[in-house]
């Protein structure tokens, strides 16, 4: 599959400019929000999948890649100000919102935040609450959850090549390699590190995580809202992220033979998402 390239372009929000990247379409607006270490590339095979049917934009968060140099404050919220800012921009009144891992969490909160511009939400693997006690340890917890794509934050690297051995080396990631994914990679490095601003995604592991209300946002959203969730976790183990019984009471479909990365960065998995997008957005 050759790879889509988006358009990009920077948009004035508070304290400086978020980098956006476009995949044109036809059909309407759908705005895509990525993980808590990722970037906009997350959804380029997801851009493919759609094939022009809608409109698909998803900036770099506060914090990564092109929009790493955001000051804080940092946090769920202001990431659903900065998406509020960019609908304006797009002069578009009411969009899909679709969100990856964290994303989905930011998704749901914008929602709650902007009724008026929400008219669905799509959840990837992510966006509901994981009943996490309160009081641990962000960083260890943080670690212990996304293992490898924590530990590069504190890791340089001398070489592309190495850095993209780093990723290779990802259970989750090395076995499904691509050229999407060596591209969702690159993106992030900086010089010889990652992009991503620790007091960014520490701030935005506590509103993920641990706090409420953007742990239950999903639960007030008022417009419809669907969750897609992966059989294997962010490692590729067997056990994921969610099960049939945590995710009761909200519309929820298995995608089969994906794990959390490969639900949007596999073809397989993002065929799905794709499709479900096509539902919310062109019915």
């Amino acid at each position: 599959m050759t790879l889509l390239q988006p358009d990009e372009f920077d948009l004035a929000v508070a304290g400086g400019s978020l980098r956006v990247c476009r995949w044109p379409g036809e059909g309407p607006t759908v705005v895509a929000l990525h993980g808590i270490t990722a970037n906009a590339l997350s959804f380029a095979v997801l851009a493919q999948q759609l094939g022009g049917a809608v409109d698909l934009v998803a900036p770099d968060l506060r914090g990564r890649a092109g929009s790493a140099d955001l000051p804080g404050p940092y946090g769920l919220a202001a990431h659903a100000a900065d998406v509020a800012v960019l609908l304006d921009h797009l002069g578009v009144e009411r969009a899909v919102l679709v969100g990856h891992s964290m994303g989905g969490f930011v998704a749901a909160l914008t929602a709650v935040m902007h009724p008026d511009r929400v008219s669905a939400v799509l959840l990837v693997d992510g966006g509901v609450a994981f009943g996490l006690p309160v009081g641990v340890d962000i960083d260890a917890l943080l670690l212990a959850v996304i293992g490898p794509a924590m530990k590069r934050l504190s890791m340089v690297f001398p070489t592309v090549d190495g850095y993209l051995d780093f990723w290779s080396e990802h259970p989750a990631l090395g076995p499904y390699w691509s050229a999407a994914i060596e591209a969702y990679a690159l993106r992030d490095l900086r010089g010889d590190r990652s992009s991503c601003n620790v007091e960014a995604i520490r701030a935005d592991a506590a509103d993920t995580l641990v706090h409420e209300p953007t742990t239950t946002a999903y639960r007030t959203v008022s417009c419809p809202i669907e969750v897609l969730w992966a059989p294997r976790g962010l490692m590729d183990e067997p056990t994921g992220l969610y099960r049939a019984e945590t995710l009761a009471g909200v519309p929820n479909e298995l995608v089969p033979d994906v794990n959390h990365y490969t639900i949007v960065l596999g073809e397989q998995g993002a065929a799905v998402v794709a499709d479900h997008i096509r539902k919310l957005a062109l019915r």
